[in-house]
């Protein structure tokens, strides 16, 4: 197989729609000599925040000398990018390889005829264990469910601490209708005595997650109660119990990427049992070199990118702008995807320059389907052009991320 027939093989099982069944992934893992349970793994669940998280703790491990991987979605430059070790993606020959030694089991009449077709996500989940596993070992890997988590296809391990940023909704048909039933997928990936570390919640979803943790004996570690940050202009500094990290200063954007921070750096103390070589200085060296695309990124000195795709990561945009850019003429575009509540999302922009669009993906929302009311946009390139033209003024591209995902490419690639 070639590469490009390995990617078209995995895309393949889009067709199989989603239908999570963990009956299913432990049948494969098994016949792959569970692969999931040959490195130590840390799990991040929520509904934003986790590929930020996730790469603020890859980079703390990564710098404390760790072989580090991380599995992460969607992808913002290349497919390639969702199964990495040390911010380096799997290589085009490793992605090969690590197909071919799974292909014949899943494509096989007999393991159809046990369990059904797998998913792309459950395909894509199981490389990714026996590549960190068996074809590149990794000391630890740090593993983003997808959707959910109770029966998410990675909810497969038992991780030696569970994170998660934060709760909003979003993917209610999957997940249900309250911020309640939500969290309770999300702390469905659980195990007795791990410990429990998340950001700022609702009463009602701290509730739930500590009623989860109390009947399995799992330490939880609350931001602003077991530890805090506090803001120090332009920099924050981090406690907990008698340890303090003082001015870390961030790349990235944004109070909610503060608390990212400060839940990686509160999962590196807690992991510091198993991996010695951490150290306060190699988390806040970690936090400090920490970049992950489409948020809040700055490809251009008056151009962000930001990857806001429910109304909560709307939400923190506009805290974003209104923190730092108040001082700027700001101009919005945005694309999303026809099963978001778009119409609420528009309405927290509409106080910016807005002007909206589409492009080429399945779900993407059709530029007819847009209100009248916004300004609408046929080709993006064109919008971007007054960016060239107005350097004093700040330009946004926001919405779903497969459409900064497009957005990003076309801008690397000119």
């Amino acid at each position: 197989m070639t590469y490009i027939d390995t990617l078209n093989w995995i895309h393949s099982h889009k067709a199989n729609g989603r239908r999570p069944s963990l009956e299913r992934m432990r049948y494969l893992l098994n016949l792959l000599d569970n692969p999931q349970n040959k490195f130590p793994a840390v799990h991040v669940v929520g509904t934003n925040g986790k590929g930020s998280t996730t790469s603020f703790l890859q980079h703390i491990l990564t710098a404390s000398g760790y072989k580090t991987g991380t599995f992460t979605s969607p992808f913002i430059t290349r497919f390639n990018e969702r199964i990495a070790i040390d911010g380096k993606e799997i290589s085009d020959s490793d992605l090969v390889k690590t197909a071919q030694a799974i292909k014949p089991i899943v494509d096989s009449n007999a393991f159809q005829e046990k369990v059904g077709k797998v998913t792309e996500f459950e395909l894509v989940t199981a490389l990714m264990f026996f590549y960190f596993a068996t074809i590149n070992p990794v000391d630890v890997a740090i593993i983003e469910a997808g959707i959910g988590g109770t029966f998410d296809s990675t909810n497969v391990f038992t991780a030696k601490a569970v994170i998660c940023p934060s709760i909003s909704i979003d993917h209610q048909e999957t997940l249900g209708k309250t911020l309640t039933e939500i969290a309770g997928h999300k702390a469905g990936v659980l195990n007795p005595h791990v410990p429990f570390i998340f950001g700022e919640m609702t009463p009602k979803v701290q509730k739930v997650f500590h009623q989860k943790a109390k009947e399995l004996d799992c330490p939880t570690y609350e931001l602003d109660k077991e530890f805090s940050i506090r803001e120090n202009g332009e920099s924050f500094d981090f406690y907990y119990k008698d340890i303090s990290i003082a001015n870390i200063t961030l790349s990235m954007l944004g109070h909610h990427q503060r608390t990212n921070a400060s839940l990686a750096a509160m999962a590196a103390i807690i992991l510091k049992s198993y991996f010695k070589n951490i150290t306060k200085t190699t988390i806040k060296n970690g936090l400090e070199n920490t970049v992950w695309a489409g948020r809040c990124e700055l490809i251009r000195p008056n151009l962000m990118l930001d990857g806001a795709h429910n109304e909560d990561s709307i939400a923190k945009l506009v805290d974003v702008l209104k923190k730092d850019f108040s001082n700027r003429n700001i101009h919005i575009l945005f694309a999303g995807l026809g099963r978001k509540p778009l119409t609420q999302m528009l309405e927290e922009l509409s106080a910016y320059d807005l002007t909206v669009t589409s492009f080429d993906f399945y779900q993407a929302q059709a530029l007819s389907d847009y209100p009248e009311k916004y300004t609408k946009i046929s080709d993006y390139k064109d919008w971007l052009k007054k960016a060239e033209q107005k350097p004093e003024d700040f330009f946004v591209v926001t919405g779903s991320l497969y459409f900064i995902s497009e957005v990003r490419n076309f801008l690397l690639n000119q």
